[in-house]
């Protein structure tokens, strides 16, 4: 079976009138249907420019990425984008802000209106789906963000630090929720993060960049039972074994 994106020799160069900086230099990896990659390395190694050029906001100055799949849609299409912020609109209620995706793709049937209401009622949203996002914690704010995203029905889904902005103790907490969320559905997912711990947590693989240019120095699979939550991970013998590798493989990098 075709792995759902392959990345072959992936490099990208920002260019300015000025100068050339060099973001990520001959990636290459492919993500399996269902399966959990997430990115680390030190800050600017290109994790959040390998998210842009998945989603097809850049282009890359070499190399290919491939998507395998029977849509006819481009890769933007395919893909749900939730970034470090919850980027909900003030004006808008949840509801309002959980539909707004498929009002831009022109996607307003009554089978995707009906989903996202059911999306809110699973999710624990319904009974707020009419105030205004201020009126909501940062957690539960996250989960409207991904409810907008999955009501698109992506067939992967990128996500750039999406629990960064909370405090720890939300922050383990959503992050165990949404990721158990997506893994009941199957879900495919890549999570760019600074924090090891949500990695391992989080990760069926995890890739390690090295310093700008970014490249893939290292994947490490994990090997957790299937059944267990993230939050659950982390109490296994095995989460310190890949955390040290982790930490070691990291310093090494920025020596």
């Amino acid at each position: 079976m075709k792995p759902l994106v392959h990345l072959e020799n992936v490099s990208y160069t920002f260019q300015t009138p000025l100068a050339e900086t060099k973001a990520l230099d001959r990636v290459s990896f492919s993500v399996e249907k269902g399966e959990f990659i997430a990115v680390v390395g030190p800050s600017g190694c290109g994790k959040s420019t390998l998210l842009n050029l998945i989603q097809g906001l850049y282009l890359p100055s070499s190399g290919t990425i491939t998507f395998h799949h029977d849509t006819g849609e481009h890769s933007g299409c395919l893909t749900g984008y939730m970034l470090q912020q919850d980027q909900l609109l003030e004006w808008r209620t949840i509801y309002e802000n959980v539909i707004l995706g498929l009002e831009i793709q022109h996607k307003m049937t009554p089978q995707n209106l009906h989903a996202a209401l059911e999306l809110l009622k699973e999710y624990g949203l319904y009974d707020f789906k009419d105030q205004k996002p201020s009126s909501l914690s940062g957690g539960m704010r996250q989960r409207a963000a991904l409810i907008r995203t999955l009501v698109l029905n992506p067939k992967l889904l990128l996500l750039d630090e999406p629990f960064s902005a909370l405090d720890y103790q939300t922050r383990i907490r959503v992050s165990n929720d949404i990721s158990s969320i997506l893994r009941s559905r199957s879900s495919t997912a890549i999570l760019v993060t600074h924090d090891l711990s949500e990695a391992i947590s989080f990760g069926d693989r995890i890739l390690i960049f090295t310093p700008r240019p970014g490249t893939v120095k290292q994947i490490l699979c994990t090997d957790f039972s299937p059944s267990l939550t993230p939050l659950e991970r982390r109490q296994e013998k095995e989460f310190k074994t890949y955390f040290n590798i982790l930490w070691e493989e990291l310093n090494t990098n920025a020596s």
